[in-house]
């Protein structure tokens, strides 16, 4: 049985993001239960509940594998750890940052596709990760692979570059950013033998491929980054829309909601969800409007089993 832990939740910056006063933020910050924090989108996946692969590593990383028993070293040897490799979905910040709290020689594989590699060949720092012990791996695209005893089929969704890798001069009130689907965002299909799970944490649009591969899927965690295109910038949060930045909202034209009906996934979960989003808040009729259409809020420490 293949076994998911959601080690953090929130999009970037987190929820509460340390330089947001927003009312969501004020809430988590306060201890109200209806806005509980969430740490920045990584998930866990193991068939055999001891080797461990993670999808991303987020800034958070550090915290989240404290925050998490079968991440723990096992007792009686000096250095161990269960996690065997880390899967990239893509390039940006918050996917690869938390590469560099796995330095003090551990042995493991990072995968990604070609954009997300040339993001750690290109920065020095990423040098800290001594090749002879963590080795560097291509995810051969559309195809499956065994990893660990978990089956892994990655396949590129419709994307941007990261932020820091834009092209000069494009403008933040821009409609949308350009859109790729050459492996700077991934979505990775698990399984280990009986149900698929998809991960899916950045997607800038549905297309009629990826409705045929999420068809009828067991579950799926998807991009859950803005509930309205125009949050940011109605709620003065940014300049950008969602769509400019590489996400497809929940809810309006084309958003989630709308481009997942009649697929037939049994479960359907939101993933990578910004501060701003006021879905984060248990007592929202915003997070009403997604239970009533189905689909679900992830939340740090959330087990899912396919």
């Amino acid at each position: 049985m293949l076994r998911v832990i959601v080690l953090g939740a929130g999009a970037g910056g987190g929820f509460p993001q340390w330089n947001s006063a927003g009312p969501g933020c004020l809430r988590a910050r306060a201890g109200d239960p209806a806005a509980l924090p969430r740490t920045q989108a990584s998930i866990a996946a193991s068939v055999d509940g001891e080797r461990w692969v993670l999808v991303n590593a987020s800034p958070d990383l550090r915290a989240q594998i404290a925050a998490t028993p079968a991440l723990h070293p096992r007792q009686g040897r000096l250095r161990h750890s269960p996690i065997c490799a880390v899967v990239l979905t893509g390039g940006e910040v918050d996917a690869v940052m938390g590469l560099l709290h796995l330095r003090e020689r551990h042995a493991f594989e990072i995968w990604g596709a070609p954009p997300a590699l040339s993001v750690l060949e290109a920065n020095p720092i990423f040098r800290a990760l001594n090749p002879d012990i963590v080795s560097r791996r291509a995810l051969p695209l559309g195809r499956e692979f065994d990893l660990m005893g978990l089956r892994i089929t990655p396949y590129p969704v419709p994307g941007k570059v990261p932020l820091f890798a834009e092209e000069v001069g494009l403008a933040d009130d821009a409609a949308v950013a350009p859109v790729t689907e050459d492996g700077e965002a991934l979505g990775l299909a698990l399984s280990a033998g009986g149900g698929t799970l998809h991960v899916i944490p950045g997607c800038a649009m549905m297309t009629p491929a990826l409705r045929q591969r999420l068809a009828g899927a067991d579950c799926v965690l998807f991009d859950g980054t803005l509930f309205t295109d125009d949050e940011m910038i109605r709620t003065g949060a940014g300049p950008k829309t969602g769509r400019r930045m590489g996400h497809m909202p929940m809810t309006g034209p084309g958003g989630a909601l709308e481009a997942f009906e009649g697929l037939g996934v049994r479960r359907r979960i939101f993933l990578h969800i910004n501060n701003t989003n006021p879905a984060l808040l248990a007592d929202s009729p915003e997070r009403a409007q997604l239970a009533a259409a189905g689909w679900e809020v992830a939340e740090d420490g959330m087990e899912i089993s396919v």
